[in-house]
């Protein structure tokens, strides 16, 4: 929402919102009321103090370079909110520490088996994207609907590296972002894009380290064995690693195992099969584990979505739109098993 639009709804000049962000004057009683309403969010968060926002020379974006300015703040905004609950969740939940490695200036490839390497991956393929990121002290959060046309972000607050994926596309697609954020993390810590030109090598970069990273090179040239003769062998092959089919034919394409023309042929029936846009044969979509865990412990305790939003004071929908749908269960009140918030406390603080 622009200043001019909330400025009109609220009966005030534009030049007032401004003067309001900065602080230069207090908003009387009635206008908080007002930007509550117009805003759908609890006068009281407005009376709060000041709030830690993710700024956009520390945020790295996927797709970056064609993504509006106000689309970013958009998404920006969600991760302020995300800050949050985060807080909200660290002061009664342990999680695991950072075990994210400075690898910048390293090339994509090696990058990726270096951090393989320290993670204990082995060259076997990744299960779960989410969970993986999770365990090593990566924090998780979806994007809300209004944003989905971010695929994702990621950036650091202070020690904490933060990634925001996309629920709204593909489980296959989801998990190529999951590692192109990481990508980020490691590659480029402390984003920031720069020119244009700056920031399509640093997308080039994030995208290598993410096909590295989910389809290591040793893996998919011991896999694939007999020719790659059509776009049916490339979904055969793709389900080993949890990557999309046009992902995948990049991967192969990039490790010599098809040519040029065999690359761009696949690319072509792909796309008149609707593949690139409905992934053939889809995953399960991945969640978070430790959020889950967290639903079900505060669940226990007949902790509502409700509750959580008034501590944090904002709208309920802002900590549903954060938490992959998993705070649905908290619509209501429960009284959940002592069981769920033992294994909880074992899980989140190992």
């Amino acid at each position: 929402m622009t200043k001019a639009i909330l400025a009109e709804r609220i009966g005030v000049k534009p030049n007032t919102i401004f003067r309001y962000e900065s602080g230069e004057i207090i908003p009387p009683e009635p206008t908080i009321q007002k930007l509550a309403s117009a805003l759908n969010f609890p006068p009281i968060f407005f009376e709060g103090d000041d709030i830690d926002e993710p700024r956009r020379d520390n945020a790295s974006f996927r797709g970056m370079a064609s993504k509006s300015g106000r689309i970013m703040d958009a998404a920006l905004a969600s991760g302020a909110v995300a800050f949050l609950l985060d807080d909200w969740i660290s002061a009664d939940f342990g999680r695991p520490s950072p075990q994210l490695l400075d690898l910048q200036g390293v090339d994509p490839e090696s990058a990726a088996a270096l951090l393989r390497q320290s993670w204990r991956l082995g060259d076997k393929p990744i299960k779960n994207m989410v969970h993986l990121l999770e365990a090593n002290g990566v924090r998780v959060f979806s994007l809300a609907e209004n944003t989905k046309e971010v695929d994702a972000f990621s950036l650091w607050r202070d020690d904490i590296p933060y990634v925001f994926l996309n629920r709204f596309k593909s489980a296959e697609r989801s998990r190529f972002d999951a590692a192109h954020e990481l990508a980020h993390l490691v590659l480029h810590k402390h984003g920031g894009a720069g020119s244009t030109y700056q920031a399509s090598n640093i997308e080039k970069e994030a995208n290598a380290f993410a096909g590295a990273f989910l389809m290591p090179a040793s893996d998919v040239k011991a896999i694939c064995r007999r020719p790659l003769y059509g776009v049916n062998d490339l979904v055969d092959y793709k389900k080993r690693w949890g990557v999309s089919v046009s992902a995948f034919n990049y991967r192969v394409h990039e490790l010599g195992l098809i040519v040029n023309a065999k690359y761009n042929s696949n690319y072509v029936e792909m796309s008149r099969r609707g593949w690139l846009k409905t992934e053939p044969y889809g995953l399960p979509r991945e969640q978070s584990s430790i959020l889950q865990d967290v639903m079900d412990d505060i669940l226990s305790r007949g902790i509502t979505k409700a509750k959580v939003a008034a501590d944090i004071a904002v709208p309920p929908s802002e900590v549903e739109a954060l938490l992959f749908g998993l705070a649905n269960m908290l619509s209501i009140d429960g009284a959940g098993s002592t069981t769920a918030r033992r294994a909880v406390d074992l899980k989140l603080v190992k």
